[in-house]
């Protein structure tokens, strides 16, 4: 790629994009004043004409990056056959998707959504009358702390996190929590009301916090013991991004349900829920979507997960996240305030030493770096999973760049701060 500007502008200043967002939209977001207009693989483009190394990739969503030839091409020639088409009709690339998610997952059949939330919807449905039909009318779903299943009421009662939900009270009841890594507490809260456990193999709002494998393992075994289904959301863990293609297969077991979406057509809304033999008491009026699967977003996921697996970008995920979290204890070592680093493959969480993670956010920005702030000490990083070496490096350089600065903080640099080149 280039290096430098790149000729592309929008005609809109970002302090005027940003005065008539307030007036048009809600305030839902605490938005960075950045007007993107393009992306090129791994970057994006400012309407400046600045270029940044994307290590957010739109919450775990760009998967191939941006412009990739085959969601290009996915979309373009599907839009000009069929973009949408209801559920009550059959079309081709919803099989198609469906077949490759099974392929690569566990003997299951699949429901199609268009968000993560919706499909962890459909999941506690599932459970909810799985329990009704084979529990004796168990009804209640066990989620972990920390955790985050999405913004509706139901998934945000699975989530069970005040800070989300204290202004939505009522919440719906059935749901129950325990502590993250207590075992002993959920096996505990394992009665005969409980139809099933839903959890993050590593939870990503809360700042990339993994479940062990052990755990993993154990939690399979106590749910086959006390009869619920297991359900593992892969929302943001699953397509690849953690070194397999889902990152429960890290522990080696098989749920009874799992969910996923972001990365799944990448970057076109689709959600899926896949539910293996045991779970799958679905009949036709019990769930449904008017947009969920359609031909469109299908035919993109299916071509996302073709190019995953054709161009490597699993294995390349395992070597890239492996060369990020080396690079970034050595900055650690090197005197910047980073404590350490979790996650798996490209799902990252580094961990500070201070309660600066807004301000390392920002000065990253500055230094031509998108990562993504967690509370007041993680810094999140989701690059695409076609992400480089020279790239990884780059955002290793930069990383220390911001830190540094917002630790030892000088004069703003100012614009052209931004004006940062291209991968090698």
């Amino acid at each position: 790629m280039s290096k430098g500007r790149c000729d592309r502008r929008s005609s809109m200043p970002v302090t005027e994009l940003s005065e008539r967002a307030s007036a048009a939209l809600c305030d839902t977001y605490a938005r960075v004043p950045l007007n993107l207009v393009r992306g090129e693989g791994a970057w994006v483009i400012s309407d400046r004409g600045d270029r940044l190394l994307d290590c957010v990739s739109g919450i775990g969503v760009n998967v191939l990056g941006h412009g990739h030839p085959a969601v290009l091409d996915a979309l373009t020639n599907q839009a000009k056959d069929l973009i949408h088409a209801s559920n009550l009709y059959l079309t081709e690339p919803q099989v198609l998707l469906a077949e490759r998610l099974v392929a690569g997952a566990f003997p299951s059949r699949v429901f199609f959504a268009n968000s993560g939330a919706e499909v962890n919807e459909a999941a506690i449905k599932v459970a909810r009358k799985w329990g009704r039909l084979h529990k004796g009318g168990a009804h209640v779903i066990v989620t972990l702390t920390e955790a985050f299943h999405g913004r509706t009421l139901g998934s945000l009662a699975a989530t069970g996190s005040a800070k989300y939900s204290r202004f939505f009270q009522p919440l719906p009841l059935g749901f129950r929590q325990v502590p993250r890594g207590d075992l002993g507490a959920l096996e505990a809260a394992l009665d005969d009301e409980v139809a099933a456990v839903m959890l993050e193999p590593i939870q990503g709002e809360s700042g990339v916090f993994p479940i062990s494998d052990t755990d993993l393992v154990a939690i399979r075994e106590m749910c086959d013991r006390h009869c619920c289904l297991l359900a593992v959301d892969e929302i943001q863990s699953g397509m690849g991004r953690t070194g397999r293609l889902w990152a429960h297969q890290w522990a080696g077991i098989v749920p009874d349900v799992m969910t996923v979406a972001k990365g799944l057509a990448g970057g076109m809304a689709i959600g899926a829920m896949l539910v293996g033999p045991r779970a799958d008491v679905f009949e036709p009026g019990d769930h449904g979507s008017t947009f969920g699967g359609s031909p469109l977003a299908c035919a993109v996921g299916v071509a996302v997960l073709e190019t995953i697996q054709r161009e490597g970008l699993i294995e390349n995920a395992n070597r890239i996240g492996e060369q990020l979290r080396a690079g970034i204890l050595e900055l650690g070592s090197s005197g910047l305030p980073i404590l350490g680093v979790r996650g798996r493959g490209l799902m990252l969480g580094v961990a500070l030493r201070r309660p600066i993670s807004r301000a390392a956010a920002a000065a990253c920005l500055e230094a031509g770096l998108l990562v993504n702030s967690i509370g007041q000490r993680t810094l999140r990083m989701l690059p695409p999973l076609i992400l480089s070496a020279g790239e990884a490096d780059l955002a290793i350089e930069r990383l220390g760049a911001g830190l540094a600065t917002s630790v030892y903080p000088g004069p703003s640099r100012g614009p052209e701060a931004l004006q940062v080149g291209g991968a090698e």
